[in-house]
């Protein structure tokens, strides 16, 4: 287990002024670990990252609502999420980690709590893909909410699960552009697939975030505006936007005023901005 590095605490006012009611669909809180503790599985431990500061960037950034995605560091204990989506009056919902084990009224209380979505991580240096079995049996028992299933892979697990995406029967959300790397170039075979399932599904979304991750080039990470663009163009109604605040487990800690830079990169249509920032999360979350 690891320590990772706080997120950037001198966060500058971004250029791009995001319209009323943007929203990041992507970001996390981190304890306070006295208050809320880490899982003992955790692959990681971060350092605290609570509800306060989450709101203090968002006031610099511009942004007013938000997604908070339960990380995997907290395990299957949802109680840090849902607490800040208490707090927040009604400008945050939640992705939650689930176990198979958990009843159908702490499901029922997981969604009367702001709960839109459940998420699986593929991803290998965070213990690679879950028991598939308790995956489908954890999608079967939320099937009756409006949530969906959030999943978060490496690039070349778009290929080799795409059986497993094809049979999930609810909306389904893919992390940070499939974690495709840059350097690779959009006609890498994973991206590829990406984009067309995109075109082909009308059920399939995908968050254009994540740019410090895959970037080849590093800050102000804008050589990943293009793979935003793509999928934007397959999907301009199913494409969502976040930071991943406060960025664990990245190998260049970024200021997020640079995230939200890009999104006139990506994005320099007033009206497709309008669209990926506000009215497609509004929609997918119930804002």
């Amino acid at each position: 287990m690891h320590t990772i590095d706080p997120p950037d605490p001198n966060t500058r006012v971004p250029s791009f002024k995001p319209p009323p009611g943007a929203c990041d669909t992507h970001c996390h809180v981190f304890g306070p670990g006295d208050v809320f503790p880490f899982a003992a599985t955790r692959k990681y431990t971060p350092p605290d990252a609570p509800k306060e500061n989450l709101r203090k960037l968002h006031a610099v950034l511009g942004i007013e609502r938000a997604v908070i995605v339960q990380a995997s560091c907290h395990g299957t204990d949802n109680r840090a999420m849902l607490d800040a989506i208490a707090s927040s009056s009604g400008r945050y919902r939640g992705v939650c980690n689930a176990s198979d084990e958990f009843s159908s009224d702490y499901f029922q209380e997981l969604h009367d709590g702001g709960i839109r979505g459940v998420r699986f991580n593929f991803v290998k240096h965070l213990g690679g893909a879950p028991d598939l079995d308790k995956m489908r049996r954890i999608i079967e028992r939320v099937s009756d909410f409006p949530w969906h299933v959030e999943l978060h892979f490496d690039a070349k697990d778009l290929l080799e699960f795409e059986s497993v995406i094809d049979a999930i029967p609810l909306p389904v959300v893919i992390d940070h552009m499939g974690r495709v790397p840059v350097a690779d170039g959009v006609q890498q075979a994973p991206f590829q697939s990406l984009l067309d399932k995109l075109r082909d599904s009308d059920s399939l979304w995908v968050k254009v975030s994540g740019s410090e991750r895959i970037s080849a080039k590093g800050p102000p990470f804008t050589d990943a505006a293009p793979f935003g663009a793509a999928c934007i163009e397959a999907a301009p109604d199913r494409c969502i936007w976040g930071t991943d605040w406060p960025h664990p487990n990245v190998r260049i800690m970024p200021n997020d005023a640079d995230l939200v830079d890009i999104i006139p990169k990506m994005i320099p249509d007033p009206d497709l901005q309008q669209k990926v920032l506000v009215d497609n999360p509004a929609k997918l979350f119930g804002f």
